[in-house]
């Protein structure tokens, strides 16, 4: 045991000494590039006496960067992530100066914007020697990743043997999108888990696959009428999807507008789910949330919505994950040059786009290259390292949000080539995890899904010229703009890059007063939208709106872009209204005829569950679907949407091991967010032993 000990304390010294002479080479080779980096005297010295200033320096700069970088990471908790993302740069480059001036040689200066690019370059070069070598070495890169990844968790508890449950969401990406992705060679990873025919159509798309079994089956599930993050991470986290009609919505009641990514309305959310089910969350139990709009009740969180709102405490560790992150001057180097690169692909790609005449297109100015860079980038080395940590410390259950994938294909499109880009590169974090989950204190079984597809199609505004809003005030007699107006894009990325900046919350868009008593609220999810008149404290009835407004709902219905509507009536209780007078109740409402013909299976019960909801609107219009090319269109500025009925939206999948149970029988169907989150809790009681028994999870899930 003393000889372990002894080679182990060796072999960490050679790698000390070998990250320091590269690290002297790397010094003296920049002096020698940059003309305002020297490290020798104004009257030169010998070749000597200039390797023993590099050395020196490089040497000083090490040891600041181990002992003071962690210090001034720690200082700067209450700086905006974004903006220490900036400042690394400077205060890597402050510290080197620093190093500078202690040198025991007395020379050695550079000005301090060369001291910046001098600094990026030596942490680079540092982290990446070293990084090499540890990889030589599987139990110090395991010991290296587990120090780096769980930096000040104080309250690390030994993990136990049985296996662990990580759980990836990527974002937005539809069960065709990934089988499609996954025939044209895009995610080897996921091809590699799948293998062979079993869980991919055989349809001439499947990869080449040899004599390797596969590891995973593929499912497709329907999510609720609702088909977005809000709904469905709700869902599958917290077990209740109950009251959630749509991603933005107003309440009466509180005369409010909820919105999925807001934090405030994120927290309240949970808090309602957590009062609905009476439970804390799939991640209760030594669990992690990452990324996630909600926290599933886990004890550690890190960039986590509906905590974000909250002050800064042990509790609330938000943004947790930016320090430990950055707290590595070399990975804020390497997202830094990542996040740039991704900026200016983006600009390349809408700029060709709009060049070539592409249609649908929508605006991909302003702000919207950073928010991409962002979700591709930055969220999601941040997310995968904290996974990273996950894993190495043993936790039981992690879950984890990817949302690259579904902010470049609301602009881009789903199947365009920008977003099958971000899917090669989903696919290399998929990769990098399964490796770092071979190096684990205990196995794990590694889920794949994700929380809704995306439908392609232009906006509504685009093909009729005018906005669903518009469309309401003609209906009800009121004056409509000449232009049209824009209806923002609220997504997962830009809710996330909010919390990230710490701005507050947009409680503008939180108190919605009209203009007029009469002027209705109308609110876009998607191609879903809501329509609310905030003077009525009930909701309304058909028979009270067409007293109020007799052209209202003859306008929408008849209306080409219009799939249908659903209104309480006094009469049937609810009715789904379609075009030229189709007026269905709800309990006659069937999948295959009537104004959901072409809506697919499953949507008269979704329907009629979101009628239940006490939050409803007094009108929810869904867009017209056309089912030959999947395509809907969007009442918000997306060529790529969710939130409503139609095409590829309501069709995401759950990827996951052939030794966990079946999530289904066979012949039957995996239907919404609550039935999701049953099947993870079996799987977590399958694999660690159950806090209620087994065979009660199953109960629930055949009574449900």
């Amino acid at each position: 045991m003393r000889g372990v000990r002894w080679r182990r304390i060796a072999s960490q010294i050679g790698r000390s000494i070998a990250v320091w002479a590269v690290s002297t080479v790397t010094m003296l080779a920049l002096a020698g590039l940059l003309p305002d980096f020297r490290l020798q005297s104004d009257d030169g010295d010998s070749a000597t006496r200039i390797a023993v200033t590099g050395a020196c320096g490089a040497g000083a700069f090490g040891l600041l960067s181990a002992v003071v970088w962690p210090l001034l990471v720690r200082l700067l908790l209450l700086v905006p992530a974004l903006v220490l993302g900036l400042l690394v740069f400077f205060l890597n480059g402050s510290l080197l100066l620093l190093a500078l001036r202690v040198n025991p040689s007395g020379h050695g200066e550079a000005a301090p914007e060369t001291a910046v690019i001098v600094a990026a370059v030596m942490s680079a070069v540092a982290s990446a020697t070293g990084a090499a070598l540890a990889v030589r070495d599987d139990e110090a890169y395991r010991r290296r990743l587990h120090r780096l990844a769980t930096r000040g968790r104080r309250d690390q508890q030994p993990c136990g043997s049985a296996p662990g449950l990580l759980c990836v969401q990527l974002d937005g990406v539809g069960h065709d999108v990934l089988t499609n992705a996954v025939g044209k060679g895009l995610m080897p990873t996921v091809a590699r888990w799948l293998a062979t025919a079993d869980g991919l159509p055989d349809d001439g798309s499947r990869p080449a696959t040899g004599p390797v079994r596969p590891t995973h089956r593929l499912t497709p599930w329907r999510t609720d009428w609702s088909s977005q993050t809000g709904a469905s991470q709700l869902g599958i986290l917290h077990g209740s999807t109950f009251d959630v009609p749509a991603f933005r919505w107003y309440e009466k009641d509180r005369g409010e507008v909820m919105v999925s990514n807001r934090p405030t309305s994120a927290a309240e959310l949970q808090r309602r789910a957590i009062r609905h089910t009476g439970d804390d969350g799939l991640l209760a139990v030594d669990g992690a949330s990452r990324g996630n709009l909600f926290s599933g009740g886990a004890g550690e969180q890190a960039l986590v919505l509906s905590i974000a709102a909250r002050r800064r405490s042990r509790e609330n560790r938000s943004r947790a994950g930016y320090f430990a992150y950055f707290s590595d001057p070399a990975n804020a180097v390497r997202t830094a040059l990542s996040f740039v690169a991704e900026v200016g692909r983006e600009i390349g790609q809408s700029t060709r786009a709009r060049v070539r005449g592409q249609r649908p297109r929508v605006g991909r100015g302003g702000l919207y290259p950073l928010v991409r860079a962002f979700a591709t980038v930055v969220e999601r080395d941040v997310v995968v390292a904290a996974v990273m940590g996950d894993l190495l410390a043993g936790r039981t259950v992690v879950y984890a949000d990817l949302v690259a994938y579904d902010e470049v294909a609301h602009h881009s499109g789903p199947r365009s080539r920008d977003a099958e880009q971000v899917l090669r590169r989903l696919d290399r974090s998929l990769a990098l995890l399964q490796r770092v989950a071979e190096q684990a204190p205990r196995p794990y079984r590694i889920v794949i899904l994700s929380d809704h597809g995306q439908s392609p199609g232009e906006t509504f505004r685009a093909r009729y010229g005018l906005s669903l809003g518009d469309l309401v005030r003609a209906g009800c007699g009121l004056p409509v703009p000449r232009r049209a107006e824009r209806t923002r894009s609220g997504t997962e990325a830009r809710a996330a890059v909010r919390a990230a900046l710490r701005r507050p919350v947009e409680e503008t868009a939180g108190r919605h007063r009209p203009s007029r008593a009469l002027e209705p609220i109308v609110l876009a999810s998607g191609n879903l939208g809501l329509v609310s008149f905030p003077d009525v404290p009930h909701r309304m009835t058909k028979e009270e709106i067409d007293a109020r407004h007799p052209a209202l709902l003859g306008t929408l219905a008849d209306h080409p872009g219009i799939g249908f509507l659903l209104v309480r009536s006094e009469e049937h209780g609810g009715v789904v209204l379609g075009a030229h007078g189709a007026a269905v109740p709800l309990a006659e409402l069937a999948d295959d005829v009537g104004p959901l013909a072409h809506f697919g299976p499953g949507a008269a019960d979704a329907v009629r569950r979101t009628h239940s909801f006490p939050h409803t609107a007094d009108i929810m219009v869904n867009s017209a679907h056309d089912p030959a090319d999947g395509e809907v269109l969007a009442f918000e500025e997306q060529i790529g949407s969710h939130g409503g009925l139609g095409g590829a939206q309501a069709r995401p999948f759950l990827l996951s091991p052939l030794d966990l149970s079946a999530p289904v029988a066979p012949g039957e169907r995996l239907t919404g967010a609550e039935q999701v989150h049953r099947v993870l809790r079996r799987w977590l009681a399958e694999l660690n032993g159950p806090e209620v028994p087994l065979t009660t999870v199953v109960a629930e899930e055949r009574a449900a």
